[in-house]
């Protein structure tokens, strides 16, 4: 029988099949191998006489988050709030890095609590971003967005990622009321969230559609990306990519590179200005290990 782990708690795997969820052990060979299966997994399973299954087989990945650790993920929302806390573009583009840096296929922008902000402050984010990545702008205390937000969802597992404080739990709440799942307060003397995310589960929001909230982060290394790959995760880079002059060009001293030429015209300079950034942090990296 084949499924899906919705949920593991020390050893114990909940597997969702055609039959409902069968709660699951592992076969001894996957800790021998040092082998764990993660929340996502798609698995074979036999079940015992209790009713109760056992892990058989995992099946491939398409890809792996290490924080959380949840596989074959269909769509990434990245939120951020856009006032309390302010809206931090550097981190928000890290987020967008490492997801297209996980192949996941469909990668959305959330900006939450946009009924704090004027027409202006959100009109100058779509301008970076509309012709990028979707952007849906939503308000959990308006309603704002959230039936948009349900659209992007519709048959994947979906995962919720971006900094404390931003609203993802509030957002999941407003999607899937029955998840209730824990809000924190914002400390106002450092204007970040308390963490209130624990533990790793695939909540079903609707038919074939799953969510799993994630920890908050206030900042995120790209230290496992070669910063020659790191061109190919700024998604508006890849259609100029192989008009440059030199084939490793990395877009930052060299002449006759397409991508400086696209600079305020298909490139945002802010966008550009990020990548350089992060190019250099992962260059003197490098030189750290060597």
């Amino acid at each position: 029988m084949k499924g899906r782990i919705i949920k593991g708690v020390g050893g114990t795997y909940f597997v969702a099949t055609d039959n409902g969820i069968i709660k699951c052990s592992i076969r001894g060979i996957f800790r021998k191998n040092k082998i764990t299966p993660t929340v996502g997994d798609y698995v074979e399973i036999s079940i015992l006489e209790d009713d109760k299954g056992i892990i058989e087989n995992i099946l491939d990945r398409k890809n792996i988050l290490i924080r959380p650790r949840v596989s074959n993920i269909d769509c990434a929302i990245i939120t951020f709030a856009i006032k309390s806390p302010n809206i931090n573009l550097d981190l928000l583009d890290r987020f967008l890095v490492l997801a297209e840096s996980q192949n996941i296929e469909n990668i959305v922008i959330c900006v939450n609590k946009c009924d704090l902000a004027d027409k202006k402050e959100l009109e100058e984010i779509e301008k970076i971003y509309k012709d990028i990545y979707p952007i849906v702008f939503t308000s959990t205390n308006d309603g704002i967005g959230i039936q948009q937000i349900k659209e992007y969802m519709k048959d994947k597992v979906v995962v919720f990622a971006g900094p404390s404080g931003v609203g993802k739990s509030s957002l999941i709440n407003s999607i899937l009321p029955d998840a209730m799942l824990k809000t924190g307060d914002i400390s106002k003397k450092i204007e970040r969230g308390k963490h209130t995310t624990r533990q790793v589960e695939l909540l079903e929001a609707f038919d074939n559609t799953y969510i799993v909230d994630t920890p908050g982060f206030t900042s995120l290394s790209l230290d496992f990306i070669p910063k020659e790959k790191l061109q190919h995760y700024f998604k508006e880079f890849i259609e100029y990519l192989d008009k440059c002059k030199f084939c490793d060009c990395s877009h930052i001293k060299e002449p006759h590179c397409s991508i400086k030429e696209q600079i305020d015209i298909n490139i945002s300079k802010t966008r550009y200005e990020r990548y350089t950034r992060f190019y250099q942090e992962l260059e003197e990296q490098r030189k750290e290990f060597i």
